[in-house]
């Protein structure tokens, strides 16, 4: 959100500096993300006066050129030379000096250089209006008015204003801040905290003037659905000349960054920046029936909006009628047909309070977001329409003429009561972490417009108003009083004091703080991505059903509308980000959870799993002048995954893994359940997020990692094997259905004794295979404990194992 320093300052008489501002605006839980200058034209026309062109030549060695003399106040003359055909002797001008930077309205900024064109020296430039940015002409330099006065800044002369422009993050919860106002509320309210000498108070627009001219433009106006809109106000004013704003408030929007439109428009903006309050102004000659109608359409209804589109209508969203059809779809867009325009003459000015929840659906019904659903889906003040409307209405007399022509209609059967809410002085206290004075708790909700209804020694009755949405309990008004009071005012306490508490064992945090060190020191980086994904993701996997989807009700866009089934898509779109902004060699590591909602008898059972996702891509190191630049690839992957399993301690089975995920896939298993799979992603996938180059992928099901952690047995001692190791490789072609834990377990039923380990490292299933075979490459570990092992056991071992896949798998020994 955007907030003008100047602006402010209308309604909060203070000299603080833009920085000081800002901290304190800070401090008090409205974050400034950034302080930026800005000016009605850019640059300011700093290094840019008013001077007269004394004297004018030909240039002597160029047709085009002219060679001038300027008088700029400083006792010297200028030489300047200037292209322009208009130029002549005794023309006040703009002038801009060595050193001045200027910004064209077209095109890149340039820096006035002391040069010499053809050989004749020139001390600045004369300029037109589009090379300051003043305008879009460039038949010539600007000719001033001749009682221009020589010397004079250009900014001054223009009447250029500066001001300063805050960008707030605002939080969902401080719709109250969605203004101008609303800014400058909490800004007093910090002020007379910190200051309590200081006098200053909340300055509101003065609305006293508004008068009724006459009732010539009265319309009938009916709510039918009061559901979604409990409060509906109006006024007519006829007579109005639409035109071009003033300055002032042109330089008010473009100070915020909104493009001023016309009078009218522009007020109704002003307005809701000013106090948080959405207006539109419908064209009153094109209300058909002389009567506005606030209710719902039948369902697909077709309705053509202010941008030229024609939508399909829900029979839930509400609109603003007349008795012909609609004009707007309320709170959220106008209508082509009933907009203002340079031809209006009359207006009926509109100032609701709509329900949040409709106005929202609506919006991301449509994908329409605007200034005014950005603060009725967060939740308006129903009790400043009135107000905004006398703003609105006084405004508009001020700027575009014209006559207040009906009485304030105001439709509110059901007001809106202000929030009773208990609150105690210890418990506030307690929560905070300091002791504050009683007055001073009173002095700030007084500041922030709570009202105390009732008093006794340690406890207060609270009335708030509806403008605070969020405010609605005793620990809301303890943060209302804490942000103001400030967080940093809370000292640290010096004593720490605990208590002994039984921690489950293994500890969940600590086992993932071992995982993340070990993978942080091997280069990985650690993501965190959203929970809530795009349901598209589905028809990309097979493995993942569409039907199991956990769909959120209310989803803030198409791209966040279900929970993710599996950490892959959320990885890979962080690979495609990184890849698109050049960082394409990455290790990335995620722990999240993954959602599942399983139908069942009595309605769905919706399941929460933990997993630890890796992701691999690009190359193994940095380019170096000492090292190969190397890819990483699937055994870069598989160490990696084997290093965590080791680490913790589990004894898993390594197995085959065929799966549309992987082109090349390996899983392990733990208690005959999948502890982890990992392999090279699957080209199509890739390509269907726009991803170029080979990723790895492993995910772990981390519930599952903790649940095998509680059965590992406790470590013990091994005394360091006196005897070498003997390690034998086989490789072998075998049907693809024969599985790695097969293969294994054959092996250790054929030698129980001696064999202490067997790898899988090697896979390969190409064309030059036969049909439905794949080739393994096994090595097999052979160690006596109590001799060195002999050629002639050795090779007796591996007949054994030799005889017994052949017979056992139909295995075929390849030299």
């Amino acid at each position: 959100m955007k907030i003008s320093y100047n602006w402010l300052k209308q309604y909060v008489k203070t000299d603080l500096a833009p920085e000081e501002m800002g901290k304190l605006l800070t401090g008090c839980g409205l974050e400034v993300e950034s302080i930026e200058k800005v000016e009605t034209v850019k640059g300011g026309l700093q290094g840019m006066v008013i001077g007269e062109v004394k004297t004018k030549e030909k240039h002597p060695d160029a047709d085009k050129l002219s060679l001038t003399t300027v008088d700029i106040g400083t006792g010297e003359l200028l030489n300047i030379v200037c292209g322009a055909p208009n130029v002549a002797a005794g023309q006040k001008v703009v002038v801009a000096t060595i050193g001045a930077k200027l910004y064209p309205s077209t095109g890149e900024p340039f820096e006035i250089k002391k040069s010499k064109i053809r050989g004749a020296v020139s001390e600045g430039m004369l300029c037109a209006e589009d090379e300051i940015g003043l305008g879009q002409s460039h038949a010539g330099i600007m000719v001033l008015n001749a009682e221009a006065k020589i010397g004079t800044p250009a900014k001054e002369y223009f009447n250029i204003e500066e001001d300063f422009m805050f960008e707030i993050g605002l939080t969902p919860n401080r719709a109250d801040a969605a203004s101008h106002v609303g800014v400058a509320r909490d800004l007093v309210a910090v002020l007379k905290t910190l200051h309590p000498e200081n006098k200053v108070e909340l300055q509101l627009p003065d609305v006293r003037k508004f008068k009724t001219d006459n009732t010539d433009l009265t319309l009938e106006v009916s709510v039918e659905n009061s559901t979604a809109c409990p409060r509906y106000s109006g006024v007519s004013i006829s007579n109005v000349k639409v035109a071009d704003s003033p300055d002032w408030l042109k330089n008010k929007l473009l100070a915020i960054g909104l493009r001023p439109i016309n009078n009218i428009v522009d007020i109704t903006n002003y307005v809701l920046h000013e106090l948080g309050q959405p207006l539109h102004a419908f064209d009153a000659d094109k209300i058909k029936g002389k009567k506005v109608i606030v209710k719902t359409l039948p369902e697909k209804s077709k309705f053509k909006t202010l941008d030229d589109v024609e939508r399909e209508l829900s029979s839930e969203d509400l609109m603003i009628c007349n008795t012909n059809g609609g004009m707007c779809i309320a709170g959220v867009f106008g209508g082509i047909e009933s907009g203002v325009s340079e031809n209006t003459t009359n207006i009926f000015l509109e100032s609701a309070y709509f329900n949040s929840t409709s106005i929202r659906k609506s919006s991301k019904r449509h994908g329409l977001k605007t200034d005014a659903s950005f603060r009725f889906e967060r939740g308006t003040d129903p009790n400043i329409t009135v107000f905004a409307l006398k703003r609105a209405a006084l405004l508009i007399k001020e700027i575009a003429g014209g006559s207040i022509s009906s009485e304030i209609v105001d439709l509110y059967p059901a007001p809106v009561e202000n929030f009773k809410v208990p609150f105690s002085f210890e418990k506030c206290n307690s929560l905070i972490g300091k002791k504050l004075d009683k007055e001073l708790i009173k002095n700030i909700l007084s500041s922030l417009e709570i009202k105390i209804e009732s008093e006794s020694n340690d406890a207060l009755l609270l009335s708030i108003p509806p403008f605070k949405v969020d405010v609605t309990r005793e620990q809301d008004v303890i943060e209302e009083v804490l942000r103001i009071y400030g967080y940093n005012n809370i000292e640290i306490p010096t004593a720490l004091n605990s208590s002994l508490s039984f921690a489950e064992k293994p500890d969940k945090e600590k086992i993932q703080n071992i995982i993340s060190e070990l993978l942080t020191n091997n280069g990985f980086n650690e993501t965190m991505c959203l929970s809530l994904t795009k349901e598209d993701y589905s028809s990309r996997l097979k493995s993942i059903n569409a039907d199991q989807n956990v769909k959120m009700l209310n989803p803030l866009s198409s791209d966040l509308n279900v929970l993710r089934q599996t950490l892959l898509f959320s990885g890979l779109e962080s690979i495609a980000y990184n890849q698109n902004r050049k960082n394409a060699d990455l290790k990335l590591y995620e722990f999240g959870k993954t959602y599942l909602a399983v139908k069942g008898e009595q309605g769905n059972k919706y399941i929460e799993t933990k997993h630890l996702a890796l992701f691999i891509t690009g190359k193994k190191k940095e380019e170096s002048w000492n090292a190969k630049a190397e890819n990483v690839n699937f055994y870069t992957l598989k160490g990696y995954v084997k290093a965590i399993i080791e680490r913790l301690g589990i004894d898993a089975k390594l197995n085959d893994t065929t799966t549309e995920e992987f082109v090349q896939g390996l899983s392990y298993t733990w208690n005959k359940r999948t502890l982890v799979t990992f392999g090279s992603i699957a080209k199509p996938v890739l390509k269907s997020m726009d991803i170029k180059q080979e990723v790895f992928f492993a995910d772990f099901n981390w519930d599952l990692v903790i649940e095998a952690i509680k059965k590992n047995k406790a470590l013990m001692y091994t005394e360091v094997p006196k005897f070498p190791e003997v390690r034998r490789d086989l490789a072998m072609l075998i049907d693809r259905s024969v599985k790695f834990d097969q293969l294994e377990q054959l092996a250790f039923q054929a030698e129980k004794g001696l064999l202490k380990n067997v790898n899988l490292f090697d896979v390969y299933e190409g064309d030059k295979l036969p049909e439905g075979k794949k080739s393994y490459a096994l090595s097999f570990t052979l160690l006596d404990e109590n001799a060195t092992l002999t050629d002639k056991q050795i090779e007796k071992i591996m007949e054994k194992l030799i005889k017994t896949y052949q017979e056992k798998v139909g295995a075929e020994i390849r030299s």
